[in-house]
This record gives structure tokens, sequence and C-alpha cells, in this order.
């Protein structure tokens, strides 16, 4: 009897998945692939960024460093070698810059980012965790839709980070949450654990007869599950740059006016010092000019007649 039970459950366990599959099949496909890759350069921080996304990201396709730095229409035939249609490229500069480029291969369009104050998984420690390649819920600020430029972006990062159904290596739990809010015209990067708790209502507040009443009696249990959010890491801040209408090329459509490179800063910041180091040399030539000058005129006049070696000569 138990195996003829088993046998009819089975059967119909199945019927039930092959139904689930062919809604799913039925309708629309997400094909989104990931290329991911970095160029020679980067510190230690920025690949444990990178390694932090790749592990985020199952649908990645995680490749070895690219080597020229000019020629970044060549990371279309990369991408349709691997069967991609999304790149990710990190672009390190002088061993202290990082830049992010979204690109949709092989046709385009390209955003290209500055990263800043990024912090590691191993860095920040924190309690948060989730299942390694479950898929994330997107959130979106709704300063997103405010500018025809950040919509793009929006949709750039939605087909970049939003994980399909039938990722290869995508798990099928929804436990985290990637949150893109705009602050100061910058796109902040934060990722959480959705966290499940189970309150007792009318716990507190109420008398010990009423706790004692309340334990003996199973009817006046009522749990409630109560979400919450955990940060995991990474985070880090984007500026947006520039975007162009082609992958890696072709015309531009739009361009931050109020982006400043840092290698603008850093040379203002030299110069700056520059500028105090000169004023201090100007003032201590000055003093030298200064006691020159005053010991020629004390031997021009000559020696003071009410010296005492003059008066008691």
């Amino acid at each position: 009897m138990a195996s003829l039970y088993k046998a009819v459950s089975g059967t119909k366990r199945r019927r039930d998945d092959d139904q689930a599959d062919k809604n799913v099949s039925s309708g629309p496909k997400n094909r989104q692939r990931v290329l991911m890759l970095s160029s020679r350069g980067v510190t230690y921080r920025q690949r444990h960024l990178i390694n932090d996304l790749a592990i985020m990201l199952p649908h990645a396709k995680k490749d070895s460093k690219f080597d020229t730095k000019s020629k970044l229409f060549m990371l279309n035939e990369l991408a349709d070698l691997y069967n991609c249609n999304n790149i990710l490229f990190f672009e390190a500069r002088k061993r202290q810059d990082l830049y992010l480029y979204l690109a949709k291969a092989p046709n385009g369009p390209t955003a290209k980012f500055h990263i800043q104050n990024l912090h590691t998984m191993s860095e920040l420690n924190f309690t948060g965790n989730c299942l390694r390649g479950s898929r994330p819920i997107l959130s979106f600020d709704k300063t997103f839709d405010g500018s025809p430029h950040y919509r793009l972006v929006k949709e750039l990062m939605f087909h970049i980070f939003g994980v399909p159904r039938t990722a290869r290596k995508a798990k099928p739990f929804v436990d985290h949450v990637i949150m893109f809010s705009i602050v100061d015209n910058k796109v902040w990067f934060r990722n959480y654990q959705i966290s499940e708790a189970i309150d007792t209502a009318g716990s507190e507040g109420s008398t010990a007869v009423e706790a004692e009443s309340a334990k003996t009696s199973s009817s006046s249990k009522k749990k409630q599950l109560t979400l919450s959010l955990v940060e995991i890491g990474p985070r880090f801040v984007m500026t947006l740059i520039s975007i162009v209408e082609g992958s890696f090329s072709g015309p531009l459509i739009y361009e931050n006016k109020e982006f400043v490179s840092p290698n603008f800063v850093r040379a203002q910041y030299k110069m700056g010092k520059a500028a105090l180091k000169n004023k201090r040399a100007d003032k201590i030539e000055m003093k030298k000019v200064q006691k020159v000058v005053k010991a020629k005129e004390r031997k021009e006049k000559g020696p003071d007649p009410l010296t005492d070696s003059l008066l008691f000569a």
C-alpha cells in the first residue's frame, strides 16, 4: 500500500512539475548573460569587489584580465565567443581609480561610471547573509524615472543585475535585495538580506494570568511574520560620466558636465601644497635678505659712539 501511494504521489508531483515548467516556458524567456572582466592594474580591494559581484551574479561569466585599454570594442568579439549579451568591464587607472562600463553587446548602448568609496564583504563584516546563487529583488529609486539618461541606466542595470529564472547556476530562492538609489547625482549600490522573524502577538502588556492562560490555550496564540533588511555588502558609489550609443563606440548621447576627473582633483591638491611650500620658501628667503641688508647698513654707519669701548677708552 505504501509503495502504491508513493508511486501515485510521485506521478502527481511530476505532473505538477511538468505543468509548472510549461507555464514558465510559455512566457517570455529572459536570456541575459553577463561577461565580467577587468583590465590590468587592479588593486586587491578592487579585485575582491569584482569577486563579490561575480558571486552575486550566477548568470555571469568571469574572464581573465583584458590587456588593452584603447581597443575596448574588441570586448564585443569576446562576448560573442562566450555567448553573452551584456558586458561588465572594470578599468583600473594609476592603481587608484576604478571605472565601470555597463554595455549591451553588440549594438550598445554603453554607460561609463567612476566608482568611489568601495567596500568589500570581507572588510565590512556585516551580519547579513544570503544563499549563493539565489535571485535578487532589484529596487530602484524613483529618481531613475525622472530623467531619460537615468531611465536608460536603470534598464541596463536591470538586464545585468537581474538574474534570469533559467540561469544554469541560479537557485530557485529570492532572499536578498539589491538597491540602487540616487543621492547627490550619484548612484549608491547596497545589498541587503531579507530576514524573517516570527513574533507572537499580544505577548507584551499582558498580566501574568493572561500570559499563563495564553500558554495553556493554543487557540489564543497568533504568530505574525515580520520582515527586515540586514546589509550584506559590498557597497560602493558610482558617478555617471557618459553614455555612448554603440557598444564601446559610437556617438555620445549623454555627458555629465558636473563630473570632475580625479586626476584634476589630485593636480589641484598638489598645486595647493606646492603654493604653500613656495610661500614658506619665499618667506625664509625674505628673512635672509633682510638680515643681509641690516648687516650692510650697520657696517656703513660705522661703530656706535655710545658703546662702552669708545666711552671708556
